[in-house]
């Protein structure tokens, strides 16, 4: 199996510092576009939503027939819930996906699992992605946005609570311990892998800023996205994974 950088001694981020860092994210409205036309091609009807933060991704999802949005955060819950209230096929609840509570969510019968930049800060993510695959019914695919490339990990991951970044090998013999099949990954972001370098090895940023976000999404989210879509590429800030459970 190939092996995986993990960062042994990693502090749990404060709530004050995860609930500003997604709230510098819901400026990115291009980027969350660019993200749900590359993501829900690969989901079904019924989804569970690992790990949804403050709903940034969640309303790409309000069109399906039923999604379960989960956290371990409660101020999370509480923040998705104000934002989309009376919504009849979104269902949230607080729950880590570690825990034994998530296999009660096999009876949603979900047909997808979403997980967007969460995989990273759990600590044995072989259990969790086992955990997804149990709710699944046969045949249901998990859809991963995780970090990709050690090398680029610096004081924003540690920051954030990230165990480790990814490549398409560590991850692919992660889904096949896990018992899950590696349908396709592919590398995206290429612009932020020089950013994330940067911040990471040059400023020693121990958070985005506003401004970065801004330019990104602003700029270069609607060009780079374009290309991408055209050319597979051999690096970037992250991977877009789908796998299937095959029984």
């Amino acid at each position: 199996m190939a092996a995986r950088t993990l960062q042994p001694e990693i502090p749990p981020p404060s709530p004050q510092y995860i609930l500003e860092d997604q709230e510098r994210m819901t400026k990115a409205k291009n980027y969350f576009a660019w993200q749900s036309r590359l993501v829900t091609r690969a989901l079904g009807r019924r989804v569970v939503e690992v790990g949804c933060g403050l709903g940034n991704f969640t309303g790409m999802l309000l069109d399906r027939e039923a999604v379960l949005a989960i956290d371990a955060e409660p101020g999370c819950i509480e923040r998705l819930r104000e934002r989309y209230p009376r919504q009849p096929n979104l269902a949230s609840e607080v729950c880590d996906v570690s825990s034994h509570a998530f296999a009660g969510f096999a009876g949603f019968a979900a047909d997808s699992c979403v997980c967007l930049n969460v995989l990273e800060h759990v600590r044995d993510d072989r259990h969790a992605l086992r955990q997804m695959g149990a709710v699944l019914v046969p045949g249901g695919c998990v859809v991963l946005i995780i970090p990709a490339f050690p090398a680029l990990y610096g004081p924003i991951d540690r920051c954030l609570g990230h165990y480790r970044r990814y490549t398409r090998r560590s991850l692919g013999a992660l889904a096949e311990s896990a018992g899950l099949h590696l349908e396709s990954a592919r590398y995206m972001n290429f612009v932020g892998f020089f950013g994330w370098w940067a911040n990471s090895h040059i400023f020693r940023r121990e958070a985005q800023s506003n401004r970065q976000v801004e330019i990104f999404d602003r700029f270069l989210v609607p060009v780079m996205s374009r290309l991408e879509d055209r050319l597979p590429l051999p690096f970037g800030q992250s991977l877009l994974v789908v796998l299937r459970k095959t029984t």
